[in-house]
């Protein structure tokens, strides 16, 4: 059976009605929202429960979605909105104070997407094996001691202290910033490897025995760039949703703590928001819930996720429309600071 406009209509009111509502919806509603007859609207109620499309919960005499409703409803039937000037301006207050500071702008991110879902917000940092070194930076702390930091080709930039055995001087970091740049600087921080510092510092010379502390922060430093990490916020916001029992709520809180295996499921075609319902997440933990993933780029190349998680019932049209934005902001703001540096 086909799905005819009639109820390609009373599909999408109902899926919007329950989303809105948290309840079922009975067929008289639909009837005054699309203009036919009650009669009319529970044989079509009754000809998209038997497609698989509705369910009919207990012997009330309204409808939900069902999985496979949202899905016919996510990729036919909805039409993603374009944000008011309002609500533009908004988030762009909201994301302010972190705009020149990338993991503040990340964070922010996180949080305002939370905020706005209701549901469970997540964001990854750029990052990953394939991330460059851009430049290396040294900074004095002590007598003995200094700081490396290496700014990565994503516009993070990660640090770590190193202590030596002798005092060290402006002349002597100067070197060890020009042999860090001149070796290190282009390559991807998988690259930077323990076989590659020392076959780096093999080739010194003399300059071998004063370098491995500084190696050590450097390889510290590439570690920590190639490690894609997550930020996650409200987490509490699924307490307030009543289809999630209280079981399976906190099997979806345990699966999203789980980092790794959730950071895979982000990674998604970028240039579009991508919408995963129920099982199609792949995890039992996540059967009664839904996923909304947008990518974000920093100078055109794919960096990491801006995702909401949340049950079923959430608001598809306005959520993929904020995502949208939001991406097209952090890649936009990122990509500023990246060349910047």
């Amino acid at each position: 059976m086909e799905l005819t406009l009639r109820k390609e209509r009373v599909l999408a009111s109902v899926i919007q009605g329950y989303i809105q509502g948290g309840e079922p919806v009975g067929s008289k509603v639909i009837a005054e929202e699309i203009g036919v007859s009650s009669a009319t609207v529970r044989n079509e109620m009754a000809s998209l429960t038997e497609l698989g499309l509705l369910e009919q919960p207990h012997t009330s005499a309204g409808r939900v979605p069902s999985p496979k409703g949202y899905r016919v409803f996510v990729d036919r039937l909805m039409q993603v909105p374009e944000l008011d000037v309002w609500e533009k301006r908004w988030i762009d207050s909201r994301l302010a104070p972190g705009m020149y500071d990338p993991e503040q702008l990340l964070s922010h991110t996180a949080q305002l997407t939370a905020k706005v879902s209701r549901c469970v917000a997540a964001v990854t940092t750029p990052g990953g094996a394939g991330t460059k070194v851009k430049a290396i930076q040294l900074a004095q702390t002590s007598r003995r001691t200094a700081m490396l930091l290496l700014m990565s080709s994503a516009g993070t930039m990660k640090s770590h202290m190193f202590r030596c055995d002798y005092d060290l001087t402006n002349d002597i970091l100067r070197i060890f910033f020009r042999i860090f740049n001149e070796n290190v600087a282009g390559k991807c921080v998988a690259e930077i490897t323990p076989a590659f510092l020392q076959s780096l510092g093999a080739s010194l010379g003399e300059m071998y025995s004063m370098v491995g502390a500084p190696m050590w922060a450097l390889l510290e430093a590439a570690r920590d760039i190639a490690r894609t990490e997550m930020i996650l916020s409200g987490q509490m916001n699924l307490f307030f949703y009543p289809e999630l029992e209280a079981a399976g709520m906190h099997r979806m809180l345990g699966f999203l703590e789980r980092q790794e295996l959730f950071a895979q499921l982000l990674c998604q075609k970028p240039g579009r928001v991508t919408a995963l319902i129920g099982r199609e997440c792949g995890y039992s933990e996540l059967d009664a819930a839904s996923l909304l993933v947008s990518r974000y780029s920093i100078d055109g190349q794919d960096a990491g996720a801006i995702a909401v998680a949340g049950p079923m019932r959430m608001d598809y049209p306005h959520l993929t429309a904020i995502l949208i934005y939001l991406s097209k902001k952090v890649s936009g703001q990122l990509t500023v600071l990246a060349r910047e540096d």
